[in-house]
């Protein structure tokens, strides 16, 4: 078959599509036809390589792909060839008291399809029929990949993790990426008054388009000054940072005493300064939040299915044109989500 790949760590040049040895499925695997794949910022970071994590060489990367069962291993019953499905990325494979408890992201195995082990930019791949939720007929191939990484991200952070409710104000860093662009639209599904930060007007007039009340130009303006302007002077509830260090004094300058900030990611940098003072004296809450549960993940899906929630779409490319595609993201152009299409399904 033909896969992204890369045998060592760096920048876009490392990056190849070639042949790779078909996938081989295990007895409670699935072989997935992959019609269509997506990019997170999480493919940057691995390319790039991150401390603690020694891949297998070389690696195929990406945690997002939908397709069409091919084959399924001995031991799996709820698939069969044929079926339409998504990659759910994250993944315990541990008898532990979390993963017994339903919730997998807390075990101490837990790892994340393209990040930890082989992902899924590739014509073929095999993975845990537990990673695998449905997909109805209808649904098209870019929607179906380009939705599972990010909407369970961003459901788990501000409905499970982040506990908001209607009426409340949330702000989100950084609308126009993948969890930013899910976080607006479930942030608005719950009745939430929603602030929104992006680089451009035309970013800033999408977020708008998809349910953000109020609008900032992080590049124009302080947001957090904004925010304060915004309300009064009171602040918000709730602010979704996946930005990381460049933004972490601002988030928690924009909260309201007794707010929460719900961090995802660290895109800019994990290691921020921060103001102690102003955590415990405003009595602020910092909660961090990874992936989801596969039952956060399908109840999220449901709403992307139907149409509720739409994962936006930047771009698609060609799996060949990998690089190009991580450029984009890496460069922060458009709103949304880039798809790869294997080169096959073209």
């Amino acid at each position: 078959m033909q896969a992204v790949q890369f045998s060592t760590h760096g920048d876009r040049d490392v990056l190849e599509y070639g042949d790779f040895p078909d996938p081989e499925i295990d007895r409670d695997e699935v072989l997935i036809d992959v019609k269509a794949a997506a990019l997170n910022y999480l493919d940057i970071w691995t390319r790039r390589g991150l401390p603690g994590i020694d891949l297998e060489m070389p690696h195929i990367p990406g945690s997002d792909a939908a397709g069409v069962v091919e084959a399924v291993g001995e031991d799996v019953t709820r698939f069969e060839a044929g079926d339409r499905v998504s990659v759910l990325a994250g993944k315990s494979g541990g008898d532990d008291e979390f993963t017994r408890k339903g919730d997998p992201t807390l075990a101490p195995d837990f790892h994340i399809i393209g990040e930890h082990v082989r992902g899924v930019h590739s014509e073929y791949a095999a993975v845990p029929a537990a990673n695998l939720a449905p997909v109805p007929e209808g649904v098209d191939w870019e929607t179906a990949a380009a939705a599972p990484l990010v909407f369970q991200t961003a459901w788990r952070m501000l409905r499970d993790r982040g506990g908001l409710q209607a009426g409340e104000k949330v702000l989100v860093l950084g609308a126009s990426g993948g969890v930013g662009h899910a976080a607006v639209q479930i942030a608005d599904l719950a009745g939430a008054e929603v602030f929104a930060t992006a680089s451009s007007e035309e970013k800033l007039g999408y977020a708008e388009e998809i349910g953000a009340d109020h609008t900032i130009d992080y590049e124009e303006t302080d947001f957090a000054s904004e925010i304060r302007e915004m309300t009064d002077g009171r602040g918000v509830d709730m602010v979704v940072d996946h930005v990381g260090a460049q933004t972490w004094q601002s988030s928690l300058e924009s909260l309201v005493k007794g707010g929460r900030v719900v961090t995802c990611g660290a895109t800019t940098g994990g290691t921020p300064e921060t103001d102690l003072n102003r955590i415990f004296w405003n009595q602020l809450s910092v909660i961090g939040s990874t992936m989801a549960t596969p039952g956060q993940a399908e109840e999220v899906l449901e709403l992307v299915w139907d149409g509720t929630l739409e994962p936006r779409i930047r771009e698609t490319f060609p799996m060949s044109e990998i690089a190009s595609a991580h450029e984009m993201l890496e460069n922060r152009e458009g709103f949304g989500k880039v798809v790869v299409v294997p080169d096959s399904e073209l």
